[in-house]
């Protein structure tokens, strides 16, 4: 999977003038592939690896994958649900009993609080609606640090988290938020291995994706691309070390929710098995996974907040009934991409290593570009 592949024709010549203009935009280098119906039909990489000493990247770049750590952390809790180990209707305090007395900031914020009157289910948890916040310095996160020393095992850090009042009742609302780390966990408790070691043994081993973890403490930091910053104000890229960026609570928190490290060839990898089905998941759960499943309330409240013209489903942003939207995915502060669409039979994974970067708000014009090249 690692040959550069451009089509001679004009088919693409339009997605790659737009990814070109990322570079004008602040972006020092990119990587991007397109799979259509199982071969790589397009990858176009432009820039440096390390954009003060002119390196030219060479395709096999690492990169802190940040929030497209999400699909891979729901697909393993999937794997799970799929072998009858809970049911998506399950209270969450059943598995992991800290949460069973929960509190309701009133208002959504202060430090009132009510009793909260639903329980999380484990269907909250995919669907970002438990009222959860991603408050990351919180502090009983900052506590949770303290008290373990600096190691912040994945489960461990819930019985701090459990501690924080939820945004809302549990079920009403959707919120970016902690909502997959605490999926992480739970894998570590129905499947009793470490979360990173149930991903690599069920995930990535069998798909061959050689260079993906969610341990860094195994990663060769040579490999990894080097990460900056956009300074908006002034318009240039701050690097800011190839550590991830605040996600990482502490030596031994493996976050589901962005901690994974992969390369363009090993994603894409993961992105085909998505796609194709019956390959990591069965065609039932594939499908529910990429159908929206949020109520009008938390629909709206997504819509509003996030990505307009999408449902979302169990982790993934995914087409509205009646929408013309035909791709599911996401995306990473780091400006990761990710699009598949099983009805037009093609996976799109575009990457970079830039926080608050522009790109971030066009990249998802990547997906009407490549409709077109594909029509």
């Amino acid at each position: 999977m690692g040959n550069i592949v451009r089509e001679k024709t004009s088919r693409f010549r339009k997605m790659m003038d737009f990814l070109d203009s990322f570079l004008e935009m602040g972006t020092p280098g990119f990587d991007c592939v397109v799979y259509h119906h199982g071969t790589c039909v397009y990858r176009h990489m432009r820039g440096y690896r390390n954009y003060e000493n002119t390196q030219k990247m060479t395709g096999n770049e690492l990169y802190h994958l940040y929030s497209l750590s999400k699909p891979v952390t729901c697909t393993a809790a999937l794997m799970l649900m799929e072998k009858g180990a809970f049911g998506l209707e399950d209270a969450l305090c059943e598995y992991l009993p800290e949460f069973t007395k929960m509190y309701v900031k009133m208002d959504g914020r202060g430090e009132a609080v009510l009793p909260a009157q639903n329980p999380v289910r484990i269907r909250d948890l995919f669907c970002m609606t438990a009222g959860f916040s991603y408050d990351l310095a919180s502090e009983q996160l900052k506590r949770g640090w303290v008290e373990t020393n600096g190691v912040c095992p994945t489960r461990e850090m819930m019985r701090y988290l459990a501690k924080e009042p939820l945004s809302f009742e549990p079920g009403t609302q959707w919120q970016y938020s902690f909502c997959h780390d605490v999926l992480a966990a739970l894998v570590e408790v129905v499947s009793g291995m470490q979360f990173s070691a149930f991903v690599s043994q069920y995930i990535f081993e069998p798909l061959e994706m050689k260079h993906s973890t969610f341990d860094d403490r195994t990663v060769n930091r040579e490999e990894l691309m080097a990460q900056y910053r956009y300074d908006a104000e002034r318009k240039c890229l701050v690097n800011c070390g190839k550590e991830n960026q605040g996600f990482k609570l502490g030596r031994a928190y493996e976050s589901g929710g962005a901690g994974c490290i992969s390369s363009v060839d090993d994603y894409i990898r993961f992105a085909e098995a998505l796609r194709k089905e019956n390959v990591l998941l069965n065609t039932k759960t594939s499908r529910l996974m990429w159908s929206n499943q949020l109520n009008e309330a938390c629909l709206n409240t997504f819509s509003q907040d996030r990505v307009r013209d999408y449902g979302y489903g169990l982790g993934v942003r995914c087409p509205q009934m009646y929408s013309t939207k035909k791709d599911f995915g996401w995306g990473g502060a780091g400006g990761a991409f990710l699009a598949i669409s099983p009805q037009s039979g093609y996976s799109l994974l575009y990457v970079q290593h830039v926080l608050d970067s522009p790109v971030q708000a066009v990249k998802g014009e990547l997906v009407n570009i490549l409709d077109g090249a594909l029509a």
